[in-house]
């Protein structure tokens, strides 16, 4: 069996952070060993837990022999024959008492039913079905209401609470590993901008764990940032975080931020001009960009670049955030301008 060794004091957070990427081996006990925690590994996930730079040993664990899989919970409730319990959702997304599932059509007769189940064996309140992808400048999610009532919830990420309406504005939870990461840098004294807030993704772990100064969180969708005002307070970082409503190219100042974050994927390299506008010398931009894995990193570096106008740069981390689509992922560099 496969085991990622962390700390002692750092098992909490890598649990759920492995857990998180769906690499957690649920059918083996966690486990401790001469001041190292061992967390059983999917043996599909082992690359990558890799990447994100543990270390993995070969070992053995005690079995969970008491527990039974969500999956399996699911498919006894329902009684379904072989051929349709192959259809059940391996996969989903709970955030805080509202799940999310793709039930796919071979199961739409009984798609209540399949609801019903999933909820009462994960303890969600409602259940909405994935009916489009995010697009727009608003990034807003297409969801339908498939059982129970109530849409708006809290979230809690890595001790942080994200209030949000899961029909109305976009949480991704693939992206745990870079939020944590992060929460993890020290900008005490820092300014930062992030010119995607939505509803505090970034801004919050930047303010509560990594106590920015100051954080200017722009975001350009009403909703969301009812929301990312909303979280600030829930947090207690309204005398770090300044909320902003609108466009982000329009936000004052030149060589103004410490660092600037990019945290949005689709068109961000159009912003790129602005967020070298934002940051000082020295200064840090993180960029994301969704980029096919053979172009990887050579497109998103010509689009710095490019935007860079002859100013002097280098690529301080290069890392993927998640998989987005079939040979497509979701990347992340971190710019130090120098000049």
């Amino acid at each position: 069996m496969r085991l990622a060794k962390v700390p002692r004091e750092e098992a909490e957070e890598w649990r759920l952070r492995i857990s998180a990427l769906d690499a957690l081996r649920r059918d083996a006990r966690i486990c401790e060993e001469g001041g190292w925690v061992l967390i059983p590994l999917r043996d599909d996930r082992v690359e990558r837990i890799e990447r994100l730079g543990l270390p993995i040993i070969e070992g053995d664990a005690r079995p969970r022999a008491a527990y039974v899989a969500p999956y399996d919970q699911v498919a006894a409730k329902l009684d379904l024959p072989p051929y349709l319990r192959g259809y059940l959702p391996k996969h989903w997304e709970l955030l805080g008492d509202v799940l999310v599932l793709r039930i796919p059509n071979e199961l739409a007769g009984i798609r209540g039913k399949v609801a019903e189940a999933y909820a009462i064996v994960l303890g969600a309140r409602t259940v909405c079905q994935e009916v489009g992808v995010i697009g727009g400048v608003h990034r807003e999610p297409k969801m339908e209401v498939i059982w129970g009532d109530g849409t708006e919830t809290v979230h809690r990420e890595n001790g942080i609470l994200y209030k949000l309406d899961v029909v109305k504005v976009m949480f991704s939870s693939g992206n745990v590993p870079e939020k944590k990461r992060m929460s993890e840098l020290d900008c005490r004294g820092e300014v930062v901008v992030d010119m995607f807030a939505g509803i505090g993704y970034f801004t919050l772990p930047l303010a509560v764990h990594a106590q920015a100064r100051r954080v200017v969180a722009c975001e350009i969708n009403p909703v969301a940032f009812e929301y990312l005002v909303e979280n600030v307070r829930l947090n207690r970082v309204e005398h770090q975080v300044k909320p902003v409503l609108g466009d982000n190219r329009s936000l004052p100042g030149r060589g103004c931020a410490d660092r600037v974050v990019m945290g949005y994927v689709g068109t961000t390299h159009q912003f790129l001009t602005k967020a070298l506008d934002l940051v000082k010398v020295g200064g840090v931009i993180h960029y994301h960009e969704t980029c096919p894995v053979d172009e990887w990193p050579e497109r998103p570096i010509a689009r710095i670049g490019a935007a860079a106008r002859g100013r002097d740069w280098e690529i301080r981390y290069k890392g993927e955030v998640k998989s987005f689509a079939p040979s497509i992922s979701h990347y992340v560099l971190d710019v130090q301008v120098l000049s």
